[in-house]
């Protein structure tokens, strides 16, 4: 199992899943982007989380991670 990366990544139910690369579930699901970003930092303490970008802004687009 890689931990040199974690995900926090919008789930169709609009809750956020945390996830580490070739998981089948979810390690933390959460209400709020918020609340899987802090999860992740204590999950995995010392690895930055890619954060799934939910909206259209001038740097991306959904389909694009960024760091929080």
């Amino acid at each position: 199992m890689n931990r040199e990366q974690t995900f926090v990544e919008q789930r169709p139910q609009g809750d956020y899943a945390v996830r580490i690369p070739h998981a089948e579930r979810a390690s933390a699901v959460l209400p709020t982007q918020a609340a899987a970003i802090e999860r992740a930092r204590e999950m995995y303490p010392g690895i930055t989380p890619l954060v799934e970008r939910v909206r259209h802004t001038t740097g991306g687009k959904p389909d694009k991670w960024r760091t929080p």
